[in-house]
Formats: C-alpha cells, structure tokens, sequence
C-alpha cells in the first residue's frame, strides 16, 4: 500500500513512510537519520544497512573508505553496528562479490529499487520475517 502525499523519496521499499535507520550516528544525506534522497544526492544514499567489519574492509578496498572520520562532511567514521546509509550501487557491488551487509527494509528508501529488484534485497532483511 502506498503512503499518499508523501514523496517517493520518504517511501520505504514497501511503499509505506520510511522508517528511521539511524540518529546516532546520524545517518542520511540530509543527516536527518533516515535515508532519504533527493536531487543533490548523487550518490543515492538510500539503502539502510548494518555495517560488519567485512564490509567496512571490502568498501576501502573499493575506494570508499567509511571508517575514517571526516568532520567536514559531519561524517563520523563507521565501525561494525553502525547502521548507515549506503549509496544503493556500492551495496550492489558488494552483494555482487558476496560482501553485502544486511539491511532493514522499512528504513530502505524506495527509489533503491530503480537500482536493485526487491527479490535479490529481501534476503538480506533484518526487520522483516
């Protein structure tokens, strides 16, 4: 069911309002805590994922490094737990190559599946069963 009045970028996967990822740290493009996109997000920042240590390496290693603190972008460097907002083409690149972390889909935002088909996202969910 589709939420009505809401812009596709505050939508979930499933249509629904999106749900908080993460305030601490304070995740999202606009640092709102949700992964919401718009037209100045170039990097699609829409995919809500649980950050392992596997994958913090495996993103260095593909030059993105998010550990690393960057306090003019009010970015506080990841470590495992962290959940985060990832660029929907880095988390499928790394689901391509099996180093893909696990997701919550009601704080994944919508506009993901222009990217990635639901069906390869689903089992990588933490909040749906």
């Amino acid at each position: 069911m589709k939420a009505e009045g809401l812009p596709e970028s505050q939508q979930n996967v499933f249509g629904e309002p999106i749900a908080l990822c993460c305030s601490d740290p304070v995740t999202g493009f606009y640092r709102d805590g949700h992964c919401n996109t718009g037209p100045n997000d170039l990097g699609t920042h829409t995919v809500c994922a649980l950050m392992t240590d596997e994958f913090l390496t495996y993103s260095a290693s593909a030059g993105n490094d998010l550990t690393t603190p960057r306090p003019e972008f009010n970015f506080p460097g990841l470590v495992e737990g962290n959940r985060w907002c990832l660029c929907a083409l880095r988390w499928e690149q790394a689901h391509r190559v099996g180093k893909a972390p696990r997701i919550y889909l009601r704080a994944t935002n919508i506009v993901t599946l222009r990217a990635i088909p639901l069906d390869v996202l689903k089992p990588y969910a933490l909040d749906i069963s």
